[in-house]
């Protein structure tokens, strides 16, 4: 029996219900209908879905169906409402059954700009994931190469500092050359050139 007992608690339960809202509303003052709107809600749900210890705070309203509610102001709001319930365990999660296409516009917007937040998370994650191995992958490539290809590895690395040092000397030797001038006369002019810009020529 209790095995069973648990079996249903577990279970999913769905429902729609259309709850009137006019008659709770209209006696209480302009200024708390919505507030007063919602409250029906949670008084009606916990009458229908069966929450024994009456506790309102187990049931929780879906931001659309809120802004839903809300959407005319605190003074004017719906007279009745269609909403989906889904009871999971001991909480009730309420879910309005048709939005108004203002805000089912804005809620199609904010998924896609979810969805894209998460590619984007996941696509940083791969790239880091990437990183780390290849960071971690190079010791062990090291561990595992024979001594035969480090020291093919060690003349390799040396035969290319030389050939950079020689490319470097070249480099040096090139410029040795341009720098210098070419005759007394391109020193002078070089000299005279460069005492006029000093004195702001």
């Amino acid at each position: 029996m209790a095995k069973e007992k648990e079996t249903k608690k577990s279970e999913k339960i769905e429902r729609i219900y259309v709850i009137p809202l006019r008659e709770k509303i209209r006696p209480v003052p302009r200024y708390k209908k919505t507030p007063k709107a919602v409250k029906t809600i949670k008084e009606f749900l916990v009458r229908h879905m069966k929450i024994r210890d009456g506790d309102l705070n187990k049931i929780k309203l879906d931001m659309y169906l809120n802004e839903q509610l809300w959407m005319r102001g605190i003074k004017k709001t719906l007279h009745k409402v269609k909403v989906k319930v889904v009871k999971d365990g001991e909480f009730v999660r309420v879910y309005s059954a048709d939005l108004p296409e203002k805000i089912n516009f804005k809620k199609i917007r904010l998924e896609k700009g979810e969805a894209k937040a998460k590619a984007e998370a996941e696509k940083k994650k791969t790239l880091m994931e990437k990183a780390k191995q290849s960071i971690q992958g190079k010791p062990k490539e090291d561990s595992e190469k024979t001594p035969e290809e480090k020291i093919e590895e060690k003349e390799k690395e040396e035969s290319s500092k030389l050939a950079q040092e020689t490319i470097n000397k070249e480099k040096a030797e090139e410029m040795k050359h341009t720098t210098k001038p070419k005759s007394p006369k391109d020193a002078k002019n070089a000299k005279v050139g460069y005492n006029q810009s000093s004195r702001g020529h």
